[in-house]
């Protein structure tokens, strides 16, 4: 009695034409008569044609669905994005007036760092702007024009978890659950040190892209 013909599965036959497509560009390439490079060009134009079709249906299907639309979410278009831009910075902006409630800053900064120069004046403007508690920290026992209530430094980056040696250096305080949350190091604009705060203090891993 005759077995069955096993039935190919999608994946093996995009196997196999992915095969079929390699070794024609091989042989054109090892042997370029005009037949095997014209076998070649013949195949690689169907398959852009599939990979068209495909692109096409994926794109309609989209369209149809608002459910797979990822723009309705993160508009691309210049009038939606600058909507949602808005938006975003409006409730940023809410998040950042209550922000001091529950949020300090640790600042860690250094006098012999050129960056920490730059960076030391950003920190300030936020944190004036949002009324922020600013704990600035020498870690080279050095003043700051910006912050001259300084500390120095006794041992809290190695307790908070963050990488010694590198200033500037920015870690939220929350102090509902006692926890260091490091925003980042460098300089930052204002605007990216505020989306940071914000990112971090409202909203779950991959709820904002």
């Amino acid at each position: 009695m005759a077995q069955p013909l096993a039935q190919v599965t999608a994946t093996q036959e995009l196997d196999a034409v992915t095969g079929e497509l390699r070794e024609l560009k091989a042989r054109a390439i090892l042997y370029p008569t005009p037949e095997n490079v014209t076998a070649y060009i013949r195949f690689q134009r169907a398959q852009l044609d599939r990979a068209s079709l495909f692109s096409d249906v994926w794109q309609r299907a989209i369209w149809q669905d608002p459910e797979l639309d990822y723009t309705l979410e993160r508009p691309v278009g210049a009038l939606a994005k600058k909507q949602w831009q808005d938006a975003r910075a409006a409730d940023r902006d809410a998040v950042m007036a209550r922000l001091s409630e529950r949020y300090g800053l640790f600042y860690f900064f250094a006098q012999t760092c050129g960056a920490c120069e730059v960076m030391s004046p950003i920190v300030r403007s936020v944190a004036d702007r949002w009324h922020i508690t600013v704990r600035a920290i020498s870690t080279d026992g050095g003043p700051s024009r910006h912050f001259p209530d300084y500390k120095v430094e006794s041992g809290q980056r190695p307790r908070m978890g963050l990488e010694p040696g590198i200033t500037p250096a920015l870690v939220l305080w929350d102090s509902v659950a006692r926890r260091p949350i490091p925003i980042g190091y460098g300089v930052l604009s204002a605007d990216e040190l505020q989306d940071r705060i914000y990112l971090l203090t409202s909203k779950e891993a991959g709820h904002d892209y």
